[in-house]
């Protein structure tokens, strides 16, 4: 049994490397010893997530725990690779290296960048130049199809906003919502039958989030994470609300419209 413990010595990325190849030696866990990179997939997007959440509620202790645990999936599936004969960890790195460093021209060569959008626009013709390999490449097909939903719109979004296929200001966008607004409401208005009615509405409705994530790109804010946190926000009132209930001995399914209305306003008026 490998003891890393009395092994102090050894850098612990050292020692975390060891450890992974011991889980997947002839006695380590049947459990890793199980895994494909395919497998490990699934749990290296929730580590990500988490990994997000802590980022975003600004907890550093949580932020570095998460990391170690994206940093551990990582490594462990580049020694799947590894195992395999295919590359290892020094070729992950070697490419990283090579990639960043051609991607920053204006640090590592002779080419100056006087502001972050001159580098944020540098870096998308020089990612673009590296995947158009076929003459018919999008400009889109950088934009991986696994994103988030909302990630992956605002993204196709500003890719599809450097060729000059955009709207010329935020009122211009806002007048779109408005548009794409009208036309939900005529959706649902002038169909009767509830099956093509919800698909109607769904198709109107995609139209209206699209165009939202315009305007969040306009505002340079993330949808994604503008999301989130009023997802957080509203958690946050709906269980205030929910302890005020109970504190007066009252079941929520037995509220009426007005009196839920009160509570969540004052669940509201209390402090975030």
């Amino acid at each position: 049994m490998v003891d890393f413990s009395s092994d102090s010595g050894r850098p612990a990325l050292d020692k975390l490397l060891t450890l992974i190849q011991t889980l997947r030696g002839k006695d380590g866990c049947p459990w890793d010893r199980k895994q494909t990179p395919r497998t490990m997939a699934s749990y290296l997007t929730e580590e990500l997530y988490e990994l997000l959440d802590a980022i975003e509620l600004n907890h550093s202790e949580h932020v570095c725990e998460e990391l170690g645990d994206l940093l551990f999936h990582i490594l462990f599936i580049t020694h799947l690779y590894e195992e395999k004969g295919l590359f290892g960890l020094e070729a992950v790195a070697s490419a990283s290296l090579e990639k960043m460093t051609r991607r920053h021209p204006h640090v590592f060569g002779e080419k100056t960048l006087s502001n972050a959008e001159e580098v944020k626009n540098q870096w998308h013709r020089i990612k673009m130049k590296e995947k158009k390999t076929a003459s018919n490449a999008s400009i889109t097909d950088s934009v991986s199809t696994r994103l988030p939903a909302l990630m992956r719109a605002y993204r196709i979004s500003e890719r599809v906003a450097k060729t000059g296929f955009d709207w010329d200001g935020l009122a211009a966008v806002i007048e779109k919502l408005e548009e794409e607004l009208a036309e939900f409401k005529s959706a649902l208005s002038a169909v009767k039958q509830v099956s093509q009615k919800s698909h109607h509405a769904a198709m109107e409705l995609g139209d209206i989030l699209l165009t939202l994530v315009n305007v969040a790109r306009f505002l340079n804010i993330q949808p994604e994470s503008a999301l989130r946190d009023a997802t957080r926000k509203f958690e946050r009132r709906f269980k205030r609300l929910e302890k005020m209930v109970a504190a007066e001995g009252k079941a929520m399914n037995a509220l009426s419209p007005e009196e839920m209305d009160r509570y969540w306003e004052k669940a509201k008026r209390q402090a975030e």
